[in-house]
């Protein structure tokens, strides 16, 4: 492998995403998946207080065009400044749910996004990179 194959395999903000990840793991374990989105967005909010990471929770973003206002959209979570986190509870995750949070990243400029599905009998959680950071170092 080449060095720009190996920089491209590495993991983004490893030990933050980890940590995040096992959150997600211990939410979906204690509540299971029957609840909506809410109920999961708080208790991850607990989660990261009790973690001491630092989070922005519903995070306006205004959606631009043409250097114009067109209107806003909420980030679920952006942790440490670092990683955007978007929960969902649905069946599947649905192409529009990916594209969400790619806008999310591109918007803010974030390298790294999960997203999470609690409404699954297990978490399914999906590591997303922003594609128009080459950058990938930490």
């Amino acid at each position: 492998m080449n060095a720009n194959a190996l920089e491209k395999n590495k993991i983004i903000y490893p030990e933050l995403s980890y940590k995040i990840v096992g959150i997600l793991f211990k939410v979906h374990s204690e509540l299971g998946n029957k609840y909506q989105e809410k109920y999961y967005q708080r208790a991850i909010a607990i989660e990261l207080e009790k973690q001491g990471i630092l989070f922005k929770k519903e995070l306006m973003v205004d959606l631009m065009y043409d250097n114009e206002k067109i209107g806003k959209y909420f980030i679920d979570f952006l942790i440490e400044d670092l990683i955007v986190l978007e929960i969902k509870a649905n069946i599947n995750f649905r192409i529009s749910d990916y594209k969400q949070v790619s806008a999310y990243l591109k918007s803010k400029d974030i390298k790294l996004g999960i997203l999470a599905n609690f409404r699954t009998e297990q978490l399914i959680y999906k590591r997303i990179i922003n594609p128009q950071i080459n950058n990938y170092s930490h």
